[in-house]
């Protein structure tokens, strides 16, 4: 990045260097005597695409209107070091809005938001108001979208109608030769070969002319291709394909950083998501339901619900420290284990989480877990609950919501043994028993007493007519507890919540 302030005092001297340096250019080789205009101090250009430059366009890149001459120069022998001052002057507003542009590509922290931003500034660099950027790796490990700029997904949907090979961005996507430095059809209307669809849509959309690019990098290959599109017949000057060029090809760069960022929490949520239940067992007397939110580095937080001898159910939430890889695949040994010990002494709740204690002290001693764990009788409607370091049920009836009173104890490996007595809740017929994780608590970002008394109200809060589906109250309590934008995949902190509603 450069750091170029809005004055600069440029010496006739040093021009060959400066076009050797910076290379944005080429030498001219005669002069043409104008006025010195005050290049710096120009006004700003228009916004443009939601875009307004601090940086006045330079006035050298207007081109004379064939069949005038200039204006003659106040002071003729000023004026060759008059217009090498511009000339400069120029390069340098045009590598400072480089500059911005790229900090500002810089400053998104996601996928979409990059491409939003690409198109943005690709529009004001061109000179058009609408755009589109298709992202499709070419190693085809995706993610594959579209993302439009002054296009509604039905206009898009248009656009997908044409034929690949008709669209200045398919051939792109294709890996056609000679598109490296973009593809510009100035005039999309008047073209004899255009595909009658692709007229078709172009005369409904609005637009007559477009340039497309590729977005690629050295090291991944081709991620996409972008095309803006002109309302009027036109194409980018030379100067604006150099300028989107340059801006194209960091851009790139950003996209294919994020890209991958994109894909790894893709793999993890993935891996997560394969060592819990795939699915809720159907057990008589009770409904089920269960909610799960993974952060984008993956935590440890998990849920069971197995199926136990004499029509019994065993109910199991917990959470293991750290995240990362490491966290969750030590989150699926020790969901395993619990199962392997559920089944073999889940009446006693107490005898399974100290098994599990001993186990991950002797397996993993660096490392640390909550969990509760519940032994339900759908029948008699009670559950016998043990838990290690971790949060309160909550109780969900017509008359009353409360917390169960459980016993405080230490979580598993904290101790040189654990045990801790259990408890037991009755419910009556039509009350939900909610089993959560902290991290519904710490999404909310409150003190802990105040994040207990936001759950409660939420809990509270669930209006009578959700009431009988366990799956409908979950939702209900996650979009109450969570602020906005808490429940996303960008928190930092893994949710879940499993309901239980017994008939």
């Amino acid at each position: 990045m450069l750091d170029i302030s809005s004055r600069v005092r440029v010496h006739v001297e040093t021009l060959p260097a400066t076009q050797n340096d910076m290379g944005v250019c080429d030498a001219f080789e005669q002069y043409v005597p104008v006025g010195k205009p005050d290049a710096m101090n120009a006004p700003h250009p228009p916004k443009v695409a939601g875009i307004d430059s601090t940086v006045p366009a330079p006035a050298h890149t207007v081109a004379p209107v064939p069949g005038t001459s200039p204006a003659p120069a106040a002071n003729p022998q000023h004026a060759p070091g008059a217009l090498l001052q511009d000339r400069l002057a120029g390069w340098v507003s045009d590598l400072t809005t480089l500059h911005e542009l790229t900090e500002r590509l810089v400053r998104s922290g996601t996928l979409d938001d990059a491409l939003q931003e690409l198109l943005r500034a690709g529009a004001a660099l061109v000179g058009a108001r609408r755009g589109l950027v298709a992202l499709e790796p070419a190693d085809g490990l995706g993610p594959v979208t579209t993302i439009g700029l002054g296009l509604a997904r039905s206009d898009l949907g248009h656009m997908e109608t044409v034929p690949r090979s008709s669209l200045s961005y398919g051939r792109i996507l294709d890996g056609l030769p000679g598109a490296d430095d973009g593809i510009a059809e100035p005039d999309l209307l008047a073209e004899k070969g255009l595909d009658p669809r692709h007229r078709e849509v172009a005369a409904r959309l609005g637009y007559a002319a477009s340039f497309a690019l590729p977005l690629a990098t050295a090291a991944a290959g081709r991620l996409g291709a972008a095309v803006w599109l002109y309302d009027e017949p036109a194409e980018p000057s030379e100067r604006q394909r150099h300028l989107i060029g340059l801006y194209a090809r960091h851009a790139a760069e950003h996209l294919a950083r994020l890209l991958e960022l994109e894909r790894t929490r893709t793999r993890m949520a993935t891996m997560a998501e394969e060592l819990l239940p795939s699915r809720l067992p159907r057990v008589a007397g009770v409904q089920l339901a269960a909610r799960h939110r993974t952060s984008p580095h993956g935590g440890g937080d998990w849920y069971d619900a197995l199926p136990l001898p004499d029509a019994a159910l065993g109910l199991a939430v917990g959470s293991v420290t750290g995240s990362g890889p490491s966290a969750v695949a030590a989150m699926g040994r020790l969901r395993a284990s619990l199962r392997a010990y559920a089944v073999m002494e889940g009446e006693d709740p107490v005898a399974v989480l100290s098994d599990l204690e001993l186990l991950l002290r002797l397996t993993e001693p660096a490392r640390s877990a909550t969990a509760l764990f519940g032994y339900c009788e759908p029948a008699l409607r009670r559950i016998t609950l043990a838990g290690a370091g971790h949060s309160p049920p909550l109780l969900l009836g017509e008359h009353r919501t409360e917390f169960v009173e459980t016993s405080v104890s230490a979580p598993l490996g904290m101790l040189a043994c654990w045990e801790a007595p259990s408890v037991e809740v009755q419910a009556e017929p039509g009350e939900t028993v909610l089993l959560y994780t902290d991290g519904l608590l710490h999404r909310t970002g409150d003190p802990t007493d105040r994040a207990f008394a936001r759950l409660h109200a939420a809990a509270a809060g669930v209006p009578r007519a959700l009431r009988r589906d366990p799956g409908a109250i979950a939702d209900h309590v996650l979009r109450a507890v969570l602020p906005e934008g808490a429940d996303t995949g960008d928190s930092t902190e893994d949710v879940v919540l499993l309901a239980a509603r017994f008939e």
